[in-house]
């Protein structure tokens, strides 16, 4: 799939169903994640972050880049842009929004909001080792192939919810962040 074609269906396509992993009637805090995709030797590709093992929230876990919404962000799609800029150089000139998806609300307190990017040209990572300890793209086709993405069922408090999760290669991508990518993944290929 190419750019064009990405787009396309990412167009396409109406978002039908909210991500759900915690009560629909829980409020978080505010966060936003920017989902940058990028061309490299014509095939498509996720950027993705481990997060810093000393960070108070996630430590060491496989996500996208963001954070919470500060007061002097105007929306969720500011502050996704203002994090990728902070964590891994991508400048917001570099990148074209597509659209947002509806906020993933967790157990962990965060409603985050997803917002679907595509890179315009490559650039220089320049990782802030405050917030993330790697960076590294994996091919969106891995993704887009149903039989990588996987999910079980937890329990909390008697009520029974899905937990995403795919490996790639030694890395383990789960929770929001996976299921961010399975919503993905449908939105762009349903029929």
């Amino acid at each position: 799939m190419n750019k064009h074609e990405f787009i396309v269906r990412y167009r396409l396509h109406q978002l039908t169903a909210a991500i759900t992993s915690a009560p629909s009637s829980y409020r978080g805090r505010q966060a936003a994640v920017l989902i940058p995709i990028i061309e490299i030797e014509q095939h498509l590709h996720i950027i993705l972050t481990q997060r810093a093992m000393h960070l108070r929230h996630h430590p060491g876990q496989i996500s996208f880049p963001g954070g919470k919404v500060e007061p002097f962000d105007s929306n969720a799609i500011e502050t996704a842009l203002r994090e990728a800029h902070e964590e891994i150089g991508l400048t917001a000139d570099n990148v074209e929004v597509l659209g947002v998806f509806p906020a993933h609300k967790t157990f962990t307190g965060f409603e985050i909001t997803p917002v679907i990017s595509l890179v315009k040209q490559p650039f220089e990572l320049l990782i802030d080792p405050g917030e993330v300890a790697d960076c590294f793209t994996v091919p969106l086709s891995f993704f887009i192939d149903h039989n990588n993405r996987h999910q079980v069922f937890h329990y909390r408090h008697g009520k029974r919810y899905h937990v995403h999760f795919m490996p790639f290669e030694e890395r383990f991508i789960w929770g929001v962040t996976a299921a961010i990518i399975d919503l993905l993944c449908r939105h762009i290929t349903e029929k």
